[in-house]
């Protein structure tokens, strides 16, 4: 799909597989250090690969809908989009949760590629050109304000993100989407094409993503010492040249500490679908 420029030729089917295929890309690549990939189940003792394929089977219907409805509500604010799409994200991660017998696989990639494929559907309706900073300022403009409503206003945090951020200032998912994505724009996509091998461009990029991501996931099971662990190591591995048994190492050191950069991961696949449209 690389080298799409006009909405024209683009359909809720395309943008949606686009999708779908960046998850099932990401869980297939090996090695992934500290996650689901095709030769171990990284730090994590209640997934593995057949799990996260029947998640994204679960998942892709709904990437559909989502795209459905930017376009079907493309004359409506930006700002409205999140509230106007939040039944459908809740239906998709029910249908996730029914396809895991109740794993949390994909909730970050739900939120993070819904608001994707429905900004892609208001580009489109409107006649736009598509293009991955076009993408990026309207899933911005679609959760503006969303840290100060949903982080910065919490008394009493419940959730693992509300926790993060009250202890530690972060906003994982949340501050990325409403950046538009600057962590990928900074460190990921400038980037992408250091590496001529698809595979090796992949995980060139996750591996930038785990040296500048600040990963909630990280944080949640190694707290910040296993956040700075995990960069520094990807730092070091990107500044000497990596090889893969350089990544097989890495992985056995963040199972060995219960670490997933679960985050990064949600993020490559987001990298992937931008990458497919011009700048």
């Amino acid at each position: 799909m690389a080298g799409i420029a006009h909405s024209e030729l683009l359909s809720a089917a395309c943008i949606a597989t686009l999708a779908a295929d960046a998850l099932r890309s990401e869980v297939w690549l090996t090695p992934k250090p500290g996650l689901v990939d095709s030769i171990n189940n990284g730090s994590h003792c209640d997934m593995d690969l057949p799990l996260f394929l029947r998640s994204i089977d679960a998942i892709t219907p709904w990437l559909y809908q989502f795209y459905a409805l930017g376009q079907q509500d493309f004359l409506q604010p930006a700002q409205s989009m999140l509230m106007r799409i939040r039944p459908t994200g809740i239906a998709c991660e029910q249908a996730m949760f029914g396809a895991t017998q109740g794993v949390n696989t994909h909730k970050g990639g739900i939120f993070s590629l819904g608001l994707l494929c429905t900004a892609a559907g208001r580009i489109s309706a409107h006649r736009q050109l598509m293009t991955r900073r076009g993408i990026c300022r309207e899933v911005a403009a679609m959760t503006q304000g969303l840290i100060e409503r949903e982080l910065q206003s919490c008394r009493q945090p419940v959730t693992a993100g509300e926790r993060l951020f009250v202890a530690h200032g972060m906003t994982g998912a949340r501050g990325e989407v409403q950046s538009g994505f600057l962590t990928l724009r900074r460190h990921v996509l400038p980037y992408w094409y250091q590496e001529n091998n698809p595979e090796r461009r992949s995980l060139n990029a996750l591996l930038r993503l785990m040296a500048y991501n600040p990963d909630t996931n990280l944080v949640s099971r190694g707290g910040l010492n296993g956040l700075h662990f995990v960069q520094d190591y990807a730092r070091r591995l990107l500044k000497k040249g990596w090889q893969k048994e350089d990544l097989q190492e890495m992985d056995r050191q963040l199972i060995a500490r219960h670490l997933s950069p679960g985050g990064s991961a949600d993020l490559l696949a987001i990298a992937t679908v931008l990458m497919a449209f011009p700048p």
